[in-house]
């Protein structure tokens, strides 16, 4: 990805094309792939199913996840200002994965338990984009989709298309 970014704004000064660089953080909403591995749609798979969720480590790890309408927003006010980036784009609401695996139990209304395994090596303990510059360049953009609601939202595309 920094490399991608950098070969970008080489070719924007070098030829001066008109760039942008948006730094996309985890995305979630309609249109996933139940399998993409990703753990949005593991655990709403795995619910709908009736599957014990599978969380890695003791859970206590955070996360922050955007609803795809809020990114699409993001990019669109990018596009439209003369600012070249790169713009963190991404929500910074932060909570635990087993406070979202709870949360998609409920949602989901499934008698699903939850199932800890080993966390792998690489995991990071925390994920929380600084959207500060977003803000200032972007018109004031930040997320507006709350975890809950994006959530049902998300649950029911799946639901529809099992």
């Amino acid at each position: 990805k920094r490399f991608a970014e950098a070969m970008t704004m080489a070719y924007h000064r070098y030829h001066g094309v008109d760039v942008r660089i948006v730094r996309i953080f985890n995305t979630y909403g309609p249109g996933m792939r139940p399998d993409d591995g990703r753990m949005i749609p593991a655990f709403f798979s795995q619910a709908l199913r009736g599957e014990d969720l599978t969380v890695f480590g003791d859970g206590q790890q955070t996360r922050s996840i955007n609803y795809v309408s809020d990114l699409v927003e993001g990019i669109v006010r990018l596009l439209a200002c003369d600012y070249v980036g790169p713009v963190n784009i991404g929500n910074p609401g932060e909570f635990t994965i087993l406070q979202l695996a709870e949360l998609v139990i409920e949602l989901t209304g499934s008698k699903s338990k939850l199932i800890l395994l080993p966390l792998p090596s690489d995991d990071p303990r925390q994920r929380q984009p600084d959207i500060t510059l977003a803000k200032n360049m972007l018109g004031g953009w930040e997320p507006t989709i709350e975890l809950r609601d994006g959530l049902q939202r998300t649950i029911n595309y799946f639901k529809a298309h099992k």
